[in-house]
């Protein structure tokens, strides 16, 4: 179908009455980056997803060094300190902005030039596949887009929403305890109500407006054309309002995600949109809507909770029941799979799999780290745990744990996130053995800033050598990555079949015939005999009999014995 025929219908459903024009408006917008994104493309296609495939969660600033702005910085410990055990780079939002950590944004379409510039991101976006934030739900108070609205600008009419009499907000789901509704003062000396779904510096747009989706749209192409072969949705579920409703996961923001799923099918073949969802799994994977109109990946939410778990319980079997429902989505569609991220451990997802006393059990454990928990508000009002703030790998281990214990239980946990169906993603402070910034965490207030700390490049190359925690976990992790590549039976859509057979072992069987691969990893502290594997461990080149507290391996065919 033609990209008219597909924008039609979806256009329709979403401005009735207006729906020709808007598709006139996007198609001529189309037509004006066809040629940049062309160039960007033919120069640096956007690489097919496969066993190889492994992207590095990253802020722009991440990494540091006097007299180097920091996307240059972080270009070069890519280089000499990651090499190749990552094919992409999710540079979290680089935008001059205000406040959440850049998600707050100023001008969608400027590099923050502390950061450095699009020069400096193209230099990246040469070497490694790029994925760039839209953080399409809202835009910082002081952006300019509302700003002009609070004056009046007629460019800006509808851009944001003040709920009118009459709607009903009683229904809302949102991550945060701060009103849905902040006061803005407007220069003639009289104020405006705007909606602030994650707070007050951070104000919704209203897409129910159509020149806003012109804007965000091209904004999405504007960041294929500076190299992005994958794009972020940020927080993407809340998008549109309706009164009555949810405010969350409505048909119209499935049909705007559509609309940009039809653009790049047209523009950009190879081009990837992720949708970031954090909620309970079966309303996540909606956004994949029929494996080809909609999502091309969506997070993996509920693995990094129900790993955990696993860790603390030393018992897989919950991660195991859920492990065994999660195939191949399709041959255009994966999982975004990840264990840490920017974010803390969300706790939503967890509705449906964990009871109260497991979701406790977490709370207590992210605690007694020295780590927090954040709260959202119900929409009757009663707060409910969001996610959790603490450092992934200190997580896994008893508070005082020595360095060879956290690295095991660290190396183990990836060996599950590498073995799942979809294609993996680490936070940079995973890949490089960081422990918590609680100091960080406590001066700004800020909980997420636990698992932010900006990391001086001079000081890591040192570490790397001096730090026996940051040197066995990168090295162990670059194994890994090093032999997921190398066997196909981990491609995104390769089979999986997940056994039931001690409940101290996750057993995750991937491929089929003669390239099978069978990753067993022990979420215990006790030994276990896995003499059914019955070959040699990819990993290490030895024979496996049995695992050892936090042990895992890799083994060509092996042959679970069904429980």
């Amino acid at each position: 179908m033609s990209l008219a025929g597909r924008l039609g219908p979806l256009l329709a459903g979403l401005y009735p009455g207006r729906a020709d024009e808007v598709r006139r408006d996007l198609l001529a917008l189309a037509s004006a980056w066809q040629g940049p994104i062309d160039a960007r493309l033919s120069a640096h296609p956007a690489r097919r997803l496969d066993a190889g495939t492994a992207y590095l969660i990253t802020y722009g600033d991440a990494i540091r060094r006097d007299g180097q702005v920091p996307l240059r910085a972080l270009a070069g410990v890519l280089e000499d300190v990651v090499g190749d055990a990552v094919t992409d780079v999710h540079l979290l939002p680089l935008y001059p902005w205000t406040s959440d950590d850049g998600f707050a944004v100023v001008d969608h379409r400027e590099v923050d030039p502390a950061l450095g510039s699009w020069h400096d991101v193209a230099v990246l976006g040469a070497r490694h596949g790029l994925m760039l934030d839209l953080v399409a739900n809202h835009v910082s108070a002081a952006s300019p887009w509302f700003s002009g609205w609070l004056a009046g600008d007629r460019a800006r009419a509808g851009y944001f929403l003040d709920p009118p009499p009459g709607f009903d907000t009683s229904r809302v789901v949102r991550p945060r305890t701060t009103p849905l509704v902040h006061r803005f003062p407007r220069p003639d000396g009289t104020t405006a109500r705007a909606w602030t779904t994650f707070g007050p510096d951070q104000v919704d747009v209203d897409v129910r407006t159509p020149a806003v989706l012109l804007d965000l749209t091209d904004v999405l192409l504007g960041y294929v054309a500076r190299g992005a072969t994958t794009v972020r949705l940020d927080a993407i579920g809340f998008l549109w309002k309706e009164s009555g409703t949810t405010c969350l996961h409505l048909p119209q923001t499935h049909a705007v995600i559509q609309v940009w799923r039809a653009l790049l099918d047209a523009l950009a073949p190879g081009v990837r949109l992720l949708t970031e969802t954090n909620v309970p799994h079966a309303e996540n994977v909606a956004y994949f809507g029929d494996g080809q109109d909609e999502a091309h990946m969506v997070y993996q939410f509920a693995l990094p909770p129900l790993v955990l778990h696993a860790f603390v319980t030393g018992d897989a079997s919950v991660l195991t029941r859920w492990a065994a429902s999660i195939g191949p989505v399709g041959p255009d569609a994966t999982f975004f799979t990840f264990l840490a991220s920017h974010d803390g451990i969300g706790m939503r997802p967890t509705e449906g799999l964990l009871d109260d006393d497991a979701r406790a059990l977490l709370v207590d454990r992210a605690v007694s780290h020295g780590g927090r928990v954040s709260w959202a508000a119900r929409p009757d009002g009663t707060p409910t745990v969001y996610e959790l703030n603490v450092n992934y790998l200190d997580a896994l281990a008893e508070p005082g744990a020595d360095v060879g214990d956290v690295v095991r239980r660290g190396l183990a946990a990836h060996s599950i996130l590498l073995a799942m169906v979809g294609v993996p993603a680490l936070y940079y402070h995973s890949l490089l053995g960081s422990s918590a910034d609680r100091a960080g965490m406590e001066a700004s207030g800020i909980n997420r800033r636990i698992n932010r700390e900006v990391l001086d490049a001079d000081r890591l190359a040192r570490e790397l050598v001096d730090s026996p925690r940051r040197r066995a976990v990168l090295a162990g992790l670059r194994r890994l990555l090093a032999v997921r590549r190398a066997h196909t039976a981990f491609a995104p859509d390769a089979p999986a079949q997940v056994e039931t057979v001690d409940r101290r072992l996750l057993v995750v069987r991937r491929g089929t015939g003669a390239e099978a691969v069978t990753t067993v990893t022990n979420v215990s502290d006790q030994r276990v005999a896995v003499p059914w594997l019955r070959g040699t461990d990819l990993l290490t080149g030895r024979e496996v009999a049995e695992l050892g507290p936090h042990g895992f391996a890799w083994v060509r065919g092996g042959t679970p014995p069904r429980g």
